[in-house]
């Protein structure tokens, strides 16, 4: 081995797998160069660290990781020398070609699975696209929507009943939209006007979430949604409110990465929706995608600013093309609906004028959460925008009582300041006697971190809160206790219990046992209003305490009040997208801890994973 691939193999930033897989290839191939080494554990930690390929074009010719502990003189190689040594590695193939690397005509470097799971959603959508939904009845979707959508404000157009348009008329739709513009109420009324397309034919429609706590979500906001829908009352039974998981929908097969569904088996639904879609990784949505039968329709629902996936690659990011903020077109909005404007007589539309993916993206764009004028609103504006100036103009505000920045910069100082935020936060549930409102008091207030480790991670967070609590004598923890299960402690649980009904992020409280006088505990959840379940602590499926929790954890919740707190030094995963969805999970309020030019740092970079799918689906 060479002094070169010594010092490679030398780097903490490698991982054993990734010097594994260089290793691999080393050996199938024959080939022993650096470069060969080098491409091949990069691609494995590019893998890792969230992107679904490796970009050779911005790695070329640059110093190896910055690491100023390595010998300055390993330099990536130059980008031409590099490519045709790739090329005539045994181990790398083209695209279409079977080999364990794939490197395509832009310089990109895969595992040919991630190069498949691109190819396979892109292919999905484009077969999708450039077909048509045949059969339309539009003079009754005309009358449905100017019934189901009853806007009295007719000064503006309304993208939520133009979003149900586009998903009736097309086999592909994206809906998108921040906290509070209505997706999924939206999406109740969208089934309603499907099922109505059908007539007498059955609809077999399937809702799906990346997550428990998501299905459940969606699944409760369809049952209250439908209710108040405009249409015959067969409709509304016809209309599913059952929501699964996506693992579960595709059956998983235990101890293996693969589905019972799948191309071969494919689910029977002719209409599939995908809500929190920006939580699904590019392997998951491909295997979704290549389970669902080709003259299906596949809704994607969910916001393209939030966070994306943990695992790599950014799908719904890359789909809506996030950085050139596509959708509809203005004009073509406005044509469509002074098309099912009420007192239009013309019977006949056709949405083919609005070319290629951009007929399938829709933005909701109306806030019915936040007011124009309200500050989280515009807070997460700014943000999202990469505009720190506004951003911190408006948090630095002495008359917006909304939201608000506190430097915070060492761990005594935090102490200090979260005794007084952590009682006035977390006194009244746990003085609370009643179940429910004991656990939808605790729902009042949340505190989230950027990290999980570290003095400013939420299992030291989580320490200090309980040990403020049980040295003001609102909590009482048994030592002794398995677990230090206590009254008052909320939890959070890490894995699905199907026969529980319980879901990694649900989240609940230990309180006594109603009725029993020796002061059992049991964990109290949620149900419907006014409605709690208890289930025995021994039978708990995994959980943790969550006084405060990730904002990765928080996406799909919601809180009255939100406490963000930052680290004290910047890190890679402090980025635009992460502030932004910490702060949209508040409804009235948030404060940010932390050091200032920390969060300028964060609000400054964006998500960027490398991918080839936007490129695919977009031409560009």
């Amino acid at each position: 081995m060479n002094d070169q691939i010594t010092y490679l193999y030398h780097n903490e930033s490698l991982s054993y797998i990734d010097k594994h897989f260089a290793n691999y290839i080393q050996e199938i191939s024959g080939a022993n160069e650096f470069e060969i080494h080098l491409a091949a554990a990069l691609v494995s930690w590019s893998t890792r660290t969230g992107n679904v390929c490796l970009d050779l074009n911005r790695v070329a010719d640059k110093q190896l990781f910055d690491n100023r502990e390595l010998d300055p003189s390993i330099d990536f190689p130059k980008l031409n020398e590099w490519i045709e040594m790739l090329t005539d590695c045994r181990a790398v193939g083209s695209p279409g070609d079977y080999k364990p690397l794939i490197l395509d005509s832009q310089n990109r470097l895969y595992f040919y699975r991630y190069w498949e799971y691109e190819k396979n959603i892109a292919d999905s959508i484009k077969e999708r696209i450039q077909s048509h939904v045949e059969n339309i009845n539009y003079q009754k979707l005309k009358e449905g929507v100017n019934r189901i959508f009853d806007n009295a404000d007719t000064t503006e157009i309304d993208m939520q009943k133009l979003a149900s348009i586009f998903a009736v008329l097309n086999r592909f739709c994206v809906i998108s939209g921040g906290p509070g513009t209505g997706k999924t109420t939206m999406v109740a009324k969208l089934l309603a006007l499907l099922i109505e397309q059908a007539g007498e034919n059955e609809l077999k429609i399937i809702l799906c979430a990346p997550t428990g706590k998501a299905a459940a979500s969606l699944s409760e906001t369809i049952r209250t949604a439908k209710t108040t829908i405009h249409c015959d009352d067969d409709i509304k039974n016809a209309m599913p409110d059952d929501a699964f998981t996506i693992h579960r929908l595709l059956k998983s097969i235990p101890g293996s990465p693969y589905f019972r569904h799948n191309k071969d088996n494919p689910l029977s639904a002719d209409v599939v929706v995908i809500d929190e879609a920006s939580m699904v990784d590019v392997a998951l949505m491909a295997k979704l995608f290549t389970s669902i039968r080709d003259d299906a329709r596949i809704v994607l629902v969910g916001d393209k600013d939030q966070l994306s996936s943990v695992e790599a690659g950014s799908a719904l990011g890359d789909i809506c093309d996030r950085e050139t903020i596509r959708g509809i077109p203005k004009e073509a909005a406005k044509k469509l609906d002074r098309f099912f404007d009420k007192g239009n007589t013309n019977t006949s539309v056709s949405p083919q004028h609005i070319k290629g993916m951009q007929k399938h993206i829709v933005v909701l764009d109306k806030n019915y959460r936040f007011h124009k004028d309200n500050g989280i609103g515009g807070l997460s504006r700014a943000i999202n925008n990469g505009d720190y100036v506004t951003g911190f103009r408006m948090l630095m505000d002495p008359d917006d009582k909304g939201i608000e920045l506190r430097e915070v910069h060492d761990h005594e100082m935090l102490y200090t300041a979260l005794k007084e935020k952590v009682i006035q936060g977390y006194s009244h549930y746990l003085t609370a006697d009643d179940p429910y409102q004991a656990v939808s008091l605790f729902n009042q207030f949340k505190i989230l971190c950027a990290l999980r480790s570290g003095p400013f991670g939420v299992t030291h967070l989580n320490q200090l809160v309980q040990r403020i609590l049980q040295e003001n004598g609102l909590i009482q923890i048994d030592e002794h206790e398995p677990d230090h299960m206590y009254k008052g402690r909320p939890i959070l649980i890490t894995r699905n219990d199907y026969l529980l009904g319980l879901f990694n992020g649900d989240s609940g409280i230990i309180m006594p046992e109603p009725g029993m006088k020796n002061d059992e505990l049991t964990a109290v959840f949620p149900l419907k209003k006014g409605e709690t379940s208890q289930v025995p602590i021994h039978r708990l499926p995994e959980h943790e305490t969550v006084y405060a929790m990730t904002i990765h954890k928080s996406q799909g919740s919601e809180f009255n009040d939100v406490l963000i707190i930052l680290p004290d030094k910047y890190y890679p995963i402090l980025t635009r997208e992460l502030i932004y969805t910490g702060i949209t999970r508040a409804i009235n309020s948030v404060t940010i801890w932390g050091k200032k030019d920390i969060l300028k740092e964060a609000i400054s970079h964006k998500i960027e994973r490398t991918s080839g799918l936007r490129d695919s689906l977009w031409g560009n």
